[in-house]
């Protein structure tokens, strides 16, 4: 069995680089194939990897490049991308990598973390709704076109994966696929965190500065007690309009290792989690911490968390149901009534460590390869490849 790993673009570090990562550690020997690669700025595991660009990756590597030349040069490359050697292609992708080109009779699997978020949720993109009426129109123009590249690229796909049950209805009405979806949520590392034995007096948000992301609901919150002290680790593009609105109660950092990161987590009060994610990993990070979670209870959360009813030492988080100051400051002054239990925090979070995601995308995949193929099984061979049974 000849596999390829495809992943949208290798340029930063979140959620998805973290699930190819994991594709990584099940097929160790398969090439990932991207549209762009910065080692300096995504997870240095990379390093390791056998990753192949695009035409366009080898001369544009920063997220901001890439976005700028995304359409057309970057559609066009990842359309230019030959995996057709390979017998399954193993997908992780909102964007282009399903843009790929494959054999007719290969097996595609395709880890869809959301339908092409540009092409089916547009609104949430305040560069478009904010655009003039001639800005607007031409987006309307290239937005027409990459769903059409979108769909047909989607039809190559045999099976579907996804993260959250959250996700499984934006994939059936955005790609009506033939087989049903699978959901296996995203790992967390968690042996990358621990418990600490002290707790000290902050709470902690790690985000990226996006708007969708509500860090900026949690600093107005914070503004309005500011006897609390907020940490917020993180960057984005309204950086700076978040930093100035923020009252003294609040630090911001960036630039951390992974040491410092759990440090923080490990640390904390608590985490605070305002957006409405597909998934989210961050929280099951504090939750592998030792720490709860105070979230906005939509989403992806009700996939990962166990929310506050009547017993906090069985409980993860603490939900709040409308994504307001109010409906937070009630949250955080609840929170603070409460007495969560970390080693059921750590112990609810090893139920999706990255070993258990691991297994479950090897089993996946094979079982799926030897169901196409109707083949003898297939066995590892000592260098950790697959191969056929004779």
């Amino acid at each position: 069995m000849k596999i390829a790993i495809v992943h949208d673009d290798l340029v930063r570090k979140g959620g998805a680089e973290q699930v190819a990562l994991s594709f990584h550690n099940a097929f160790p020997d398969a090439p990932i194939y991207t549209l762009a690669y910065d080692a300096n700025n995504t997870y240095p595991e990379f390093k390791d990897c056998n990753i192949i660009t695009s035409r366009f990756g080898q001369y544009i590597k920063s997220e901001k490049r890439m976005k700028l030349f995304f359409y057309p040069l970057g559609v066009l490359a990842m359309q230019r991308l030959d995996l057709s050697d390979y017998d399954v292609i193993l997908q992780s992708t909102t964007h282009c990598a399903k843009f790929v080109q494959t054999a007719d009779d290969a097996l595609v699997i395709t880890y869809c973390h959301n339908p092409f978020r540009l092409v089916w949720d547009t609104e949430s993109y305040a560069k478009v709704t904010h655009a003039n009426p001639l800005k607007r129109a031409a987006y309307g123009k290239v937005i027409s076109i990459l769903k059409k590249i979108d769909i047909e690229s989607a039809k190559r796909t045999d099976w579907f994966i996804t993260n959250a049950q959250e996700v499984v209805h934006r994939i059936k009405n955005a790609y009506s696929p033939a087989n049903e979806i699978t959901v296996i949520n995203p790992p967390v590392k968690c042996k990358n965190f621990y418990v600490s034995q002290s707790v000290s007096d902050y709470y902690l948000v790690v985000s990226r500065f996006e708007s969708y992301k509500k860090v900026d609901l949690v600093i107005e919150t914070f503004n309005q007690m500011p006897d609390k002290k907020l940490v917020i680790v993180g960057k984005g593009s309204r950086e700076k309009e978040i930093k100035e609105n923020a009252g003294s109660n609040i630090t911001f950092l960036t630039g951390l290792d992974a040491a410092d990161l759990a440090r923080l987590y490990a640390n904390c009060k608590a985490f605070i989690f305002p957006q409405l994610e597909d998934y989210g990993i961050t929280p099951l990070e504090a939750n592998a911490s030792g720490r709860p979670v105070i979230a906005y209870g939509k989403g992806g959360v009700l996939d990962t968390m166990i929310p506050f009813k009547r017993d906090a030492s069985r409980a993860t988080a603490v939900f709040f149901d409308e994504q307001t100051v109010p409906a937070l400051t009630n949250a955080v002054n609840l929170f603070e009534q409460l007495e969560f239990n970390p080693d059921f925090l750590r112990a609810h979070a090893q139920s999706f460590d990255e070993s258990c995601f691991v297994e479950k995308i090897r089993s996946y995949v094979l079982s799926k390869y030897l169901a196409d193929q109707a083949v003898a099984p297939v066995v590892m061979d000592t260098d950790g490849s697959y191969n056929k049974a004779v």
